[in-house]
């Protein structure tokens, strides 16, 4: 493969959605759309996980899901060729900004798809079901990153208007734009308003595996989908590279998410995402997706409350992927153990113990078979410097 030299003076790079730019399918036989110096900066317009599919009005008119293309869905924005990344390498990609370009997000149930999908209530979903949320307008003073969470159901004060759910059956509803459940009842006039805290990340993000071709549907080794939460603006990936140039691609844009993913869907949106990336090298032990998770205010205060640290308030998490539960949350603690004897001088045992006495474990993605991207995460302010003269 020829390959154009990034230039020596652009640091910053646009990539916007466009058809050239899109694929759906993991393979290092996917020609490169962009080529980067390693630290460079990329703007990105990112589809979301339906590949568009899904909008206000098709959604009003209870079509959006019935005309669904599933073969369509997870598209990734690229692929990214970063020059310098060579087999056994790390491509670190760092969240400098996300916000939604749209002033909705959708999230559905689908037929068979999902962690109950075998439960009879939601196996009789026709179609699916469909719920539209409002994002709101950037400088409108309803600006989801401005208020700082998504309204998932509004207080019965709001005004109501007549909408369609998605099998397009009429029922009332509370706000533009948003689609009610199928046989949900009326609310009292005391209900409570529910709000979703607004945790923007990318549930796509991945490098192109050594060998084959494969769905973009489930989590890899290698990155892909792996609808990890925790991977919001301030924090990084690190991914192990498979081949040269690393070829990374992004896209599933989430306004938020649970840990998991049970449904089969986050709060989907398209995205504008600003990143960085950057070649590691000497770091053998990522070879599965590490997250060095965001920083984020109410989480700092309350450790500093709770522990005596002074280190980094931030976790440092491996994912296991496996298609047997079990072994995907093996495959991250082994993850963790390694980091720590090779970063913090434990052996193994010590490594071990540690991991049980101060790891979290986390779901983080359970509906995208064959394959589960299981969590185990360090908190990195159980590191506090000492002072040599202290």
């Amino acid at each position: 493969m020829i390959m154009a030299s990034a230039s020596k003076t652009k640091t910053h790079y646009h990539l916007h959605n466009h058809p050239d730019h899109s694929h759906l399918r993991w393979s290092r036989s996917i020609p490169p759309v962009l080529t980067v110096a390693s630290g460079a900066e990329i703007t990105l317009e990112l589809p979301d996980g339906g590949g568009n599919q899904i909008t206000r009005e098709n959604a009003a008119a209870g079509t959006a899901l019935s005309s669904f293309d599933l073969s369509q869905a997870d598209p990734g924005i690229g692929p990214i060729y970063v020059e310098g990344a060579e087999p056994g390498d790390v491509l670190r990609v760092d969240f400098l900004a996300i916000e939604p370009l749209v002033d909705f997000g959708w999230t559905a149930v689908f037929p068979g798809f999902g962690l109950l999908s075998d439960d009879d209530e939601f196996a009789d979903v026709g179609h699916g079901v469909l719920k539209i949320l409002d994002l709101g307008t950037p400088g409108g003073g309803d600006w989801v990153a401005d208020r700082g969470y998504i309204v998932f159901r509004r207080g019965a004060s709001q005004k109501k208007a007549s909408v369609a759910d998605g099998n397009g059956n009429e029922r009332e509803g509370k706000v533009k734009g948003e689609i009610r459940t199928r046989g949900e009842e009326e609310e009292e006039e005391e209900e409570e308003e529910i709000r979703i805290p607004y945790r923007p990340f990318l549930g796509l993000v991945g490098v192109a595996p050594a060998e084959g071709e494969h769905s973009m549907i489930p989590p890899r080794e290698t990155g892909g989908n792996i609808d990890t939460r925790w991977l919001g603006v301030g924090g990084s990936l690190f991914l192990p590279v498979q081949v040269r140039g690393a070829l990374l691609s992004l896209g599933d844009g989430h306004a938020a998410q649970g840990d998991g993913e049970v449904c089969g869907t986050a709060v989907e949106t398209r995205m504008r995402a600003r990143i960085r990336v950057s070649v590691e090298k000497g770091k053998a032990w990522v070879r599965s997706p590490w997250v060095l998770t965001p920083a984020r205010e109410r989480e700092r205060e309350r450790e500093r409350e709770n522990s005596g640290g002074g280190g980094e308030q931030r976790e440092f998490m491996c994912l296991g992927v496996h298609s047997d539960l079990r072994e995907a949350t093996k495959r991250a603690v082994r993850g963790v153990v390694e980091w720590l004897a090779a970063e913090k001088g434990l052996d193994r045992a010590e490594a071990y113990m540690l991991v049980s006495v101060a790891g979290h474990l986390r779901m983080c993605e359970v509906v995208d078979m064959p394959n589960y991207a299981i969590g185990c995460a360090i908190p990195l302010d159980i590191f506090v410097p000492v002072d040599s003269g202290s």
